[in-house]
C-alpha cells in the first residue's frame, strides 16, 4: 500500500484551503455520534487540539451535551439521515464517525454510507467499530470470540436491538471506498484516568493485544490523532491500552509499538 506523500496535517489544510480559502484557520471536524461516551471523549480531545468541532447526535440525546454548551456546533438528528449528515460535515476537514449497530434497519451502514457520500473530497474520515471486523481475513480469533460474537449478534438481532451483520457491511463499504479512510478496531473497553495513546496491530491474533482492554478516554485520543496521521490511510488498526500486560510485555521483548506504530509481530 503507497501512502500519499502530504502529511496528515498537510492534507487537512490542502481539503481546508479548497473551499474555504478566505475563511477561519481552524480545522473543522465532525463528530458523529457526539453525545455517547465514546464521542463525548471525542469531542474533548478535539477542542484540545483547537478544532472546530461540530457534533451530530439524536435529538434526545443533545443535553447530554451540555458540558461543550458554546464551544462545539450541534445538528440534531438521526446519524443515518443524509440531509442531517450533509448539513453537519459541509466544511469539514475531517469527520469521525462511531458505528452503531442500533436496530435492525441498517443504521451502521446508512451512517457509513452518508458520511462517504457526503464528506468533502480529501476530507479525512475515521470511523470506530470492534475487533470482530476484518478487511484481508487474516485475523486470528479464538473460538471464545467466536462463539460470543455469533449467539450474542444472532440474540441481540432476534430481539432487534443491534445488527454487527450491518456493522460487517458499513466497514465492506468503507473498504471499497476511495476516499482517505481509517477503521479503528476498539477491544473491550474501560472508565478510567488515561493512560496514554493506545497500541496497535493490523491483525487479531498478534500477542500484544492479548489483554482485550482499552481506556476508553484513550481510544478517543486515537481517533482524534489519527485524523492528522497519513500512516493510518487506508489501514484498519487494531488497538489495545498502551500499560495493558500484553502491550508492556511487547514494549519489553520488541521494538515498542507506541506513538501510532503499528505492532511489528506477524501472526500465523
Amino acid at each position: 500500500m503507497s501512502t500519499p506523500s502530504r502529511t496528515g496535517r498537510e492534507a487537512m489544510e490542502a481539503a481546508h484551503n479548497s473551499s474555504e480559502a478566505d475563511g477561519p484557520s481552524r480545522h473543522r471536524v465532525c463528530i458523529v455520534g457526539a453525545s455517547g461516551k465514546l464521542g463525548r471523549y471525542m469531542v474533548q480531545h478535539a477542542l484540545d487540539r483547537v478544532y472546530e468541532v461540530v457534533g451530530v447526535c439524536g435529538e434526545r440525546s443533545v443535553e447530554k451535551l451540555d458540558e461543550f454548551s458554546g464551544r462545539i456546533t450541534i445538528v440534531p438528528g438521526a446519524t443515518d439521515d443524509r440531509q442531517i449528515v450533509e448539513r453537519a460535515v459541509a466544511g469539514c476537514d475531517g469527520v469521525l464517525t462511531v458505528l452503531v449497530p442500533r436496530g435492525v434497519h441498517h443504521y451502521s451502514s446508512g451512517t457509513a454510507q452518508a458520511v462517504l457520500d457526503l464528506a468533502r473530497p480529501g476530507a479525512r474520515l475515521v470511523f470506530s467499530c470492534g475487533y470482530h471486523i476484518t478487511r484481508d481475513g487474516q485475523d486470528v480469533y479464538t473460538w471464545k470470540v467466536k462463539a460470543r460474537v455469533t449467539v450474542a449478534g444472532r440474540l441481540a438481532r432476534l430481539l432487534r436491538l443491534i445488527d454487527l451483520d450491518d456493522q460487517v457491511e458499513a466497514c465492506q463499504r468503507i473498504f471499497a471506498s476511495d476516499t482517505r479512510w481509517t477503521v479503528v478496531r476498539g477491544s473491550e473497553l474501560e472508565e478510567g484516568e488515561p493512560q496514554g495513546l493506545p497500541v496497535w496491530s493490523r491483525h487479531i491474533g498478534d500477542p500484544i493485544l492479548k489483554s482485550n482492554l482499552t481506556r476508553r478516554v484513550d481510544f478517543a485520543r486515537f481517533m482524534v490523532e489519527a485524523i492528522e496521521n497519513d500512516e493510518l490511510v487506508h489501514e484498519t488498526p487494531a488497538i489495545v491500552g498502551c500499560q495493558t500486560p500484553s502491550a508492556l510485555a511487547h514494549a519489553a521483548n520488541s521494538s515498542p509499538a507506541f506513538a501510532m506504530e503499528p505492532s511489528t509481530h506477524v501472526t500465523g
